[in-house]
């Protein structure tokens, strides 16, 4: 099966990621980018507007799984074992989120990402991320 298609089945059969809404905007080659409306259901300061920091999280976490399965020496799926998100500001109420994720480097057992997350208007980040994932028959 084709690595991208492998990849957007997987995503798009994760439950919570249809809920969030997302949606890939590019995949290939051990990246992706992915975006999440903005969603009042989400918000987790009702002052302001701003996304909860756990939807910008789930966003990362996603975009950093389909970058796994998508890079080209991975045979098959992939699972999160660890993801250090660093906020760098409050996402802009009422924006989309916007994520990009590269999967950078690949052992036996894991893989190793970046990615980064921006409202749906700006180049300055929201949140970036380093993760490890699982690689599965690697040889």
């Amino acid at each position: 099966m084709d690595k991208v298609k492998m990849a957007r089945q997987f995503i798009e059969a994760i439950p919570h990621a249809r809920e969030l809404g997302m949606e890939f905007t590019d995949i290939g080659d051990g990246a992706a980018a992915m975006r999440m409306p903005y969603d009042p259901r989400l918000v987790g300061d009702p002052e302001t507007g701003v996304l909860h920091g756990g939807a910008v999280y789930a966003l990362l976490d996603t975009t950093c799984g389909a970058a796994v399965i998508a890079h080209p020496s991975n045979p098959g799926g992939t699972a999160t074992i660890g993801l250090r998100v660093d906020y760098m500001r409050a996402a802009t109420a009422g924006q989309a989120l916007r994520t990009h994720a590269q999967c950078y480097h690949l052992t036996r057992n894991v893989a190793f990402v970046r990615a980064t997350a921006m409202d749906d208007d700006s180049e300055n980040p929201v949140a970036v991320a380093n993760g490890t994932f699982t690689v599965e028959g690697l040889k």
